[in-house]
């Protein structure tokens, strides 16, 4: 009869999903907010990358179990689901709000079927539909962290009715049913821990529905036990055997999840639950206090608010307190309930007992009354409790309405109930589209929460408003005045809107907030772990004052002191020794903290750093590829060891170096840097039409890149398309009219190509405006007075000249030349300087056709410790810059080409010289 009665007919399934889906369409629309951050776009245990096996060494966060940072909230296979979403939808937030839809659905049938064991049929599709539509359900089903209440709540379930299976034909004991219980009952606390309580109703299952005791038929037979009078039944024999068959594999779970969470609780701070630090009695009566506030929620949840911590619900600190009145009538009504149940017989008791279990059980992990947690109320916690609620309005409502009398009014008052507590859902849901609407619409209920203050703040701070953010944050610190976080805020606020001193003053006030060290006591246990970032934070700020490097250095090592294994100031600290120019000890900073963390692709490319700075290329290159091992989109370490591969002159790492750019500008299509380096390395390969197009790439990208201008300039002037090489340094000379490289090419052309004298004294002379003891500019002067026919001036020129470089023996040659040709006045017209003096000196051996100039702009990495999201980490210039000397390791036939160009220019210059002197 059971059986059949549970049966969940088509049409009541249809009428559930229709319902479901008018009440949560436009959770659809809604992103990531509150708690969804941290759960999945600052969770790396989603992305691909990382291996299976972390999901069950880390906890809900993504934070490893073993670190004292983390929650201890086991739940690997949620997150497991949030990893199958990233997988077909990567952060699409319609994906994971859709899953959260269906599996809402899925609960209220497998809830309905539930229903049917202890209601009629109509009563149980009333029960179900007022589960499906409780506005108390938002958070669980549009917060998308919620998805461990759904998750947990289905297997839940599953367990409770595969153990309603397993009384057989004349009260024996059916073991299959048991066994999946079990399982079920595992896989329900890998959701959710609250999912072990489900032990528990199975019990009072056992006992009182389905062997059919009441309280008062145990108490006859213990008594009649103890007083010898007679044996234990066979019937409690076989339910003690199940009963205890089901605590022992509790237990062993128990001892497993202990196991995992490594014989620790989290760490919680008064903030997070006030009444937990708490003296007595204002402890006891606090959270006494919070059932009737959460039975209430149940009853009237007409002012929801995403946050009860802090100063939401203030503490009962005397016997005196009118809530009290609330506390006593909630317990003498539950004991009522309680009394009714157990001690009659009839379905209407069962039924009130089952409810009550529902209600009471799940809920017990998070009434604080035996293990403090890290909320005064959450309503998200509240969705199995529901359940039990919503059976007995159910029940209650199946009494009125069998009255003739109430029939009538029992019917309008549970569609009003269904029709304003689905509106209620409906309007609720759209104050989870974003983070702003949310703690906005929270604010509304509770201006109290210093934290409320604070997350819209932070909201309106992800917006780039810091002047609105900034009196959200400022608002938070009036409301709650000992909130180390809100002054972090109001000072990292200040430093986004350049305001150095204040924000060094609300830092300071955040600090001298900070408990005092104890020695040989763990400094997490008395304090949030994010809290000693403000230490980060000030080090920070005042670093950007090179006076004060070594008191940012001390803040970075009390943040050591205080906590050996945070990691983000062995990073903070590693960075600012690489400015103090001790790399060694930056080095050492590093390597701690890849004790702590080596799975941290920024850690590695950090190290990498170091060894370009203690000039260890070798060791920087396997450091970047360690990074890129574990991250293989890592940015940075794309771009710094292509970088690095270029540099190094060795033709056999171009084409990997090649890869990674172009992996690199996938990744940042708008970066010029990479198409630009891209156009080096096809220059280095003395592929010109490649290098033309990478470069144009990364002049359309930034107009005003200065060293992609100049190269692209020289490689037409390499090319012999000195034409098309004048526009584009007269776009170079707009931005940067002081180039002086880009004069010395601009005046070459306009000398040797366009014959345009007069251009050509002009960018000569601007050079010398310049730097008036520019040798190469000075000389080419010389040249253009000399082409002017004005040899006296040129003579004065080539002197002062070589004063400026006296051992440049083409000077020389060339003021002989020019004092041969005054000497005879009448070879002037038919006597020239070679042109070639113009580009470079050749007596240098080196051609400008040959040089190159490569600066690459500062690459930067961060890495997010906490929410504030502040801190950063490495920051790193690599720099090739060959404008001053040769490209090293050049090829034999690079070296071959200089030379016959040099060769062939002293040629031309010894002919001139022979014709003047034979003048």
């Amino acid at each position: 009869l059971l059986e059949k009665m549970a049966d969940v007919r088509l049409k009541e399934a249809a009428l559930i999903v229709g319902v479901v889906a008018a009440c949560y369409w436009n959770s659809l629309f809604c992103g990531f907010v509150f708690d969804d951050v941290s759960a999945i776009l600052d969770n790396k245990d989603l992305h691909p990358s990382t291996p299976l096996k972390n999901l069950f060494q880390n906890d809900f966060w993504g934070t490893p179990m073993s670190e004292e940072r983390s929650h201890k909230s086991y739940r690997p296979l949620t997150v497991l689901t949030f990893r199958l979403n990233y997988l077909f939808s990567e952060l699409n937030a319609v994906s994971y709000h859709f899953l959260n839809l269906v599996f809402h659905v899925v609960v209220c049938i497998v809830f309905l079927k539930v229903c049917k064991l202890f209601l009629d049929n109509r009563s149980s599709v009333v029960a179900s539909l007022l589960f499906a539509v409780h506005p108390i359900h938002t958070e669980a089903v549009t917060g998308v962290v919620g998805r461990a209440e759904l998750l947990s709540s289905i297997f839940f379930l599953a367990a409770f009715l595969s153990y309603t299976k397993s009384k057989g034909p004349d009260n024996t004991i059916v073991w299959t049913p048991i066994a999946v219980t079990v399982f079920l009952v595992a896989v329900a606390t890998l959701c959710k821990e609250q999912g072990i309580t489900v032990v528990g109703i199975c019990c009072v299952y056992e006992v009182f529905i389905a062997q059919g005791y009441t309280l008062p038929t145990l108490l006859d037979t213990a008594v009649q036990i103890l007083q010898g009078k007679g044996s234990i039944p066979f019937s409690m024999l076989q339910t003690l055997l199940k009963l205890i068959v089901l605590m022992f594999s509790t237990l062993l779970l128990v001892v497993v999840r202990v196991q995992v969470i490594q014989s620790q609780l989290p760490v919680f701070t008064r903030f997070d639950n006030p009444a937990a630090v708490s003296p007595s009695p204002a402890r006891q009566l606090t959270f006494n206090y919070l059932l009737p506030v959460n039975a209430w929620l149940l009853l009237n949840p007409s002012e929801l608010c995403c946050d009860w911590t802090m100063g939401t619900i203030p503490l009962v600190e005397s016997l005196l307190d009118v809530r009290n009145i609330a506390t006593l009538t909630f317990f003498c009504f539950l004991g009522a309930l309680i009394v009714f149940s157990l001690r009659y017989p009839g379905d209407s008791s069962k039924t009130v007992l089952m409810a009550l279990c529902l209600i009471v059980l799940p809920f017990i992990p998070a009434s604080n009354l035996f293990f403090p947690v890290g909320f005064v109320v959450a309503e998200r916690v509240l969705y199995v409790p529901s359940m039990g609620f919503c059976i007995l309005v159910a029940h209650g409502w199946k009494k009125l309405s069998n009255k003739s009398v109430l029939r009538k009014i029992s019917w309008v008052c549970l569609a009003a109930v269904l029709f304003t507590h689905a509106l209620k859902t409906l309007h609720r849901n759209w104050d989870w589209e974003s983070e702003y609407t949310l703690f906005m619409s929270a604010l509304k209920v509770n201006k109290n929460n210093a934290k409320l203050w604070n997350n819209v703040g932070h909201a309106l701070e992800n917006e780039k408003n810091f002047e609105r953010a900034l009196q959200f944050f400022i608002q938070a610190t009036q409301v709650q005045p000992d909130d180390i976080g809100a002054h972090m805020n109001v000072g990292r606020t200040y430093k986004n809107l350049n305001k150095t001193k204040e924000a060094e003053e609300s830092y300071m006030i955040a600090k001298s907030l900070m408990p005092q060290i104890i020695p040989g006591k763990k400094y997490a246990a008395r304090v949030a772990p994010n809290h000693l970032n403000v230490y980060i934070n000030l080090a920070n700020l005042i670093r950007a004052n090179e006076s004060r490097l070594e008191e940012a250095d001390q803040l970075y090592r009390q943040a050591i002191s205080m906590r050996p294994d945070f990691k983000q100031a062995y990073i903070s600290r590693g960075e600012l020794l690489l400015k103090m120019n001790k790399p060694l000890k930056a080095k050492e900073a590093y390597l701690r903290a890849l004790e702590l963390d080596r799975t941290n692709a920024d850690l590695w490319y950090n190290l990498a750093i170091v060894y370009i700075e203690l000039k260890d290329p070798t060791e920087a290159l396997k450091n970047f590829n360690r990074a890129l091992e574990l991250n293989p989109a890592h940015k940075l370490a794309l771009f710094n060891s292509a970088l690095l591969m270029q540099e190094s002159g060795d033709a056999r790492l171009r084409p990997e170096a090649k890869q990674r750019l172009l992996h690199y500008v996938k990744e940042e299509p708008q970066d010029a840097n990479g198409y630009f380096n891209l156009g080096m390395l096809a220059m280095d390969d003395k592929k010109d039409m490649e290098a033309e197009a990478w470069m144009k790439k990364a002049i359309r990208l930034q107009p005003n890149f200065r060293s992609a201008l100049f190269n692209l300039a020289l490689l037409y002037s390499q090319t012999s398309k000195e034409v098309m090489a004048l526009p584009v340094l007269e776009d170079l000379l707009r931005y940067y009219p002081d180039h002086t490289k880009g004069l010395i090419l601009k005046g070459d052309i306009l000398m040797n190509q366009k014959k345009d004298i007069i251009g050509a004294k002009t960018c000569f002379e601007k050079i010398l405006e310049l730097d008036p003891n520019n040798v190469q500019g000075k000389h080419n002067l010389c040249v253009v007075y000399f082409e002017e026919r004005d040899l006296i001036k040129a003579e004065k020129c080539l002197v002062e000249t070589l004063a400026l470089a006296p051992h440049e023996e083409y000077i020389q040659r060339h003021l002989n030349i020019v004092r041969s040709k005054i000497a005879s006045l009448g070879a002037v017209e038919q006597s020239s300087l070679p042109s070639e003096g113009t580009a470079a000196a050749e007596e240098k051996k080196k051609s400008f056709q040959n040089l190159k100039e490569m600066k690459n702009e500062k690459k930067t990495t961060r890495s997010t410790v906490d929410n504030n999201k502040e801190h950063s980490k490495n920051k790193k210039l690599t720099e090739k810059n060959s404008v001053d000397k040769e490209t090293p390791k050049k090829s034999t036939k690079e070296i071959k080409d200089i030379e016959k160009k040099r060769v062939a220019a002293l040629k031309r210059l010894e002919e001139i010289e022979r014709i003047l002197n034979g003048e």
